[in-house]
């Protein structure tokens, strides 16, 4: 025993090494950062990224000890509020208000305190966590969000801290779901199946899922389960898995034109109607008359109202200041065009596109997705790793880049007013883009040497 020890000892030890050290910045990323101190966040992040891009290169076969390494450095976060991000405190909220019996969707969180009758475990706490901007609107986490969220509640016995852990338990169960799917998929499309730790290793996937407690790791565990389904031709279960992915986070809705060129226009309708139906479900039990329209006001806010780490968005806006352009008028204007673009961007995509072809298909939603995040003006570093997950099963590798340099953005929490660093916003996408040219440049010119050839 103690031979085989020592045997694997000296094949792997910088591994070990590295695993320990990675173990090491984690816990002090967990337990001794605020995210007003930048410069300890970037530069741990950055050592984390370099301890990750070299345990794959030296152990990209060896799975179990990648895998094992991924779910350690989860299980450091386990019992520590997150620090990057305060939404948690609404999540218990809502799960609170489900577990209750009462919509989410119905009443801000400012309404039901102003109101007083309503007794939530560790209401006021919860209230005040959540910030101003959170408290007086509406809920905008699609259904079954909501029931994860009141599931952990239950677990966690009402308590922040249990709700906290069963959260993180579903996050990283959802994660080790990505990874067995997203090797079989890898395999089905003949891709390298090691693939798979550029996303279950990637430092801004272990902190913004497992550290902040988003729930893109969910969104994107339903949405590759679903595409698996779809290489055995189980098209039926593959549309409920994608409309549980919708009910998770509403992203891959901008997907569902591309699958008239899978499926055909036949087989498509069917499919869109055993998803339509889930998703129908799924709304039921918080139908009211208001619902929807308190749903879409809440949601409309992210596109016509807010504003943080934008790429194209900024770039209109410093020209149209030139022409004496009212910001918060720009937003709006902005925010109305985005919905009509996409729809025009999706079609295009629909109908130019072979997407009879699995491998196209996910190319096809990849390009959607990525044109809508370089669109948008609200990106926040845990909205690109469904990006980054889906990249892995493409020739693309810039969202690695970009998971890499969008902690940039972070540099806003350095200001009590929370104002954006442009210059770091700018060196940011011109990372991003220079590293998606370079990419494109050099794919196109394979294609053509393998057409002369």
């Amino acid at each position: 025993m103690a031979s085989r020890i020592s045997s694997y000892w000296n094949l792997h030890k910088f591994s070990i090494l590295m695993v320990l050290a990675s173990l090491l910045f984690y816990t002090s990323f967990a337990y001794d950062l605020v995210r007003t101190d930048f410069i300890k966040l970037i530069s741990l992040v950055f050592a984390l990224f370099f301890l990750c891009f070299k345990l794959i290169q030296f152990e990209k076969w060896n799975f179990n000890f990648l895998l094992l390494s991924g779910i350690l450095f989860r299980l450091v976060f386990l019992l520590v509020e997150p620090n990057l991000s305060q939404d948690f405190y609404r999540f218990i909220w809502d799960g609170e208000l489900v577990l209750a019996g009462i919509n989410p969707y119905l009443q801000s969180p400012d309404a039901i305190m102003e109101n007083g009758e309503i007794l939530l475990a560790n209401a006021q706490e919860l209230h005040t966590g959540m910030g101003s901007l959170s408290a007086r609107h509406y809920s905008n986490y699609p259904p079954l969000n909501q029931l994860l969220f009141a599931i952990s509640v239950f677990l966690g016995g009402k308590s922040i801290m249990g709700s906290l852990i069963a959260m993180r338990s579903i996050i990283v169960l959802a994660d080790i779901g990505i990874y067995y799917f997203g090797k079989k998929l890898l395999r089905h499309l003949n891709r390298s199946p090691h693939l798979i730790f550029w996303y279950f290793l990637n430092p801004l996937v272990i902190i913004e899922l497992t550290g902040n407690l988003h729930f893109e790791g969910v969104m994107l565990f339903f949405f590759i389960w679903g595409l698996c389904l779809l290489t055995l031709n189980k098209w039926l279960f593959a549309a409920i898995a994608f409309a549980c992915s919708i009910l998770v986070k509403l992203v891959p809705l901008m997907f569902l034109p591309l699958f008239i060129g899978y499926f055909g226009f036949r087989k498509s309708i069917k499919f869109y109607i055993v998803l339509g139906l889930i998703i129908l479900l799924g709304v039921l039990p918080f139908y009211s008359p208001i619902f929807l329209n308190n749903y879409t006001d809440t949601v409309g806010l992210w596109f016509s109202n807010f504003e943080f780490n934008a790429g194209f968005y900024n770039l209109i806006k410093l020209i149209a200041i030139e022409f004496d352009a009212k910001p918060w008028e720009l937003i709006k204007i902005y925010g109305k065009l985005i919905p009509y673009t996409m729809i025009g961007l999706v079609f295009l995509l629909t109908f130019l596109m072979d997407n009879k072809k699995l491998s196209v298909l996910i190319s096809s939603i990849f390009w959607v997705l990525a044109l809508y995040y370089f669109l948008s003006p609200t990106v926040h570093p845990w909205y690109i790793i469904f990006l980054l997950g889906l990249s892995i099963f493409t020739d693309y590798r810039f969202p690695l880049a970009w998971s890499l340099v969008i902690i940039l953005s972070y540099s806003a929490y350095e200001n009590p007013d929370f104002k954006e660093n442009l210059g770091l916003i700018f060196i940011e996408y011109f990372v991003v883009f220079g590293f998606m040219a370079y990419e494109i440049f050099k794919l196109n010119r394979q294609k053509l040497l393998i057409r002369k050839n």
